[in-house]
């Protein structure tokens, strides 16, 4: 059985803020960036949610991660189930911002 450390703390002005996303208007469940691609969307199904804040090993955010980002992931076919979050950043460490919609 795989334990997960889940933060959750609201946002406020004084939270730390990432040159690669601003979070400070997001909330959500925090993850590491060293749990797999499954037990993150497992986490996502449990809390609801449609993101997750990914954190490094300092407890930093580094970005956050989408459902949709996870399931393309999961659906592609060089897909295993050790790829961790820190895996599919784009090489970088960094999490790119969710693109939106107008």
């Amino acid at each position: 059985m795989t334990l997960i450390q889940l933060q959750l703390r609201p946002t406020d002005a004084d939270a730390p803020r990432t040159a690669v996303v601003d979070t400070a208007k997001e909330a959500g469940p925090r993850v590491w960036d060293d749990m797999t691609v499954e037990v993150a969307l497992s986490v996502m199904a449990g809390a609801r949610v449609g993101h997750l804040l990914v954190c490094d090993e300092d407890g930093m955010r580094t970005g956050l991660i989408t459902l949709a980002r996870l399931t393309a992931v999961r659906d592609s076919s060089g897909y295993t189930d050790r790829i961790r979050l820190r895996d599919i950043s784009g090489g970088s460490g960094h999490f790119p911002p969710p693109r939106t919609t107008a």
